[in-house]
């Protein structure tokens, strides 16, 4: 259960996330007519996750022993992409890279769940997805976001969700990784211990995955409200300016 719901709220996450970035940057090339400057004001909105995004890059990298240049939160142009940030990272092995890319990740969702935690109360909202009830789940979600000052703690769950997801570069090293986790648990379970250690490391992973899924799921209930803010702005605009982005 706790897989599915990872499963759910992280796959509806991406595609909120791909969709709000497509759409802020036609926003802002709507408002300005420069992709210059559409760039930049683009950003604007997301700065608390870009800077969160960077800096976590940086502190997972010295903690792992690997040199880092200086922090760059100024929006570039790479072909048709716009990266956001940059952190310079000294190449390194393939283990310190995938975690020095999946820090981002981790640093977004431990800061959602603080803010989850100290103002929105969602203990109740852990409880709905271990119970697996959909309504329950729905009903938790929107009471979270009815708190006090909902809206100011709302848009910085929108900031930093929608820029905690590892970039195609921070994926990199992830793959040999993977295949290798991949190896040890096929040799694992043929050797017959693989009984044995689920049950040893299902609790701990299952509460790990269903603190997951709570963070991606705030950052999507987050997003609803202020992705059809956008929708609207970006309906205006392009009926005052008399043009549309294609995307």
């Amino acid at each position: 259960m706790a897989l599915l719901w990872l499963a759910v709220t992280l796959a509806l996450l991406v595609l909120m996330d791909r969709w709000i970035h497509r759409h802020l940057q036609g926003i802002m090339l709507l408002l300005t007519g420069d992709a210059e400057l559409a760039a930049v004001l683009y950003a604007l909105p997301l700065l608390p996750g870009i800077l969160l995004h960077e800096l976590s890059h940086a502190l997972a990298a010295t903690l792992l022993g690997v040199r880092v240049g200086r922090i760059s939160i100024r929006p570039r142009r790479t072909g048709q992409r716009i990266q956001l940030g940059f952190v310079p990272v000294e190449k390194t092995d393939v283990v310190r890279a995938s975690l020095i890319g999946l820090a981002p990740l981790l640093a977004g969702s431990g800061a959602i769940l603080l803010i989850g935690h100290l103002v929105l109360d969602v203990g109740a909202l852990s409880r709905a997805f271990a119970d697996g009830k959909f309504q329950t789940v729905l009903a938790e979600l929107a009471r979270a976001l009815r708190g006090r000052d909902a809206w100011l703690w709302a848009y910085l769950i929108f900031a930093i969700g929608n820029t905690m997801l590892p970039s195609r570069s921070d994926r990199e090293a992830w793959t040999p990784v993977l295949l290798f986790l991949i190896l040890v648990g096929v040799l694992v379970w043929l050797s017959g211990f693989g009984a044995t250690v689920v049950g040893q490391v299902a609790g701990p992973v299952g509460e790990a995955l269903r603190w997951l899924t709570v963070a991606c799921a705030l950052t999507v209930a987050a997003d609803v409200p202020f992705a059809l803010l956008m929708f609207l702005t970006e309906k205006l605009l392009e009926r005052l300016r008399g043009m549309q982005v294609q995307y």
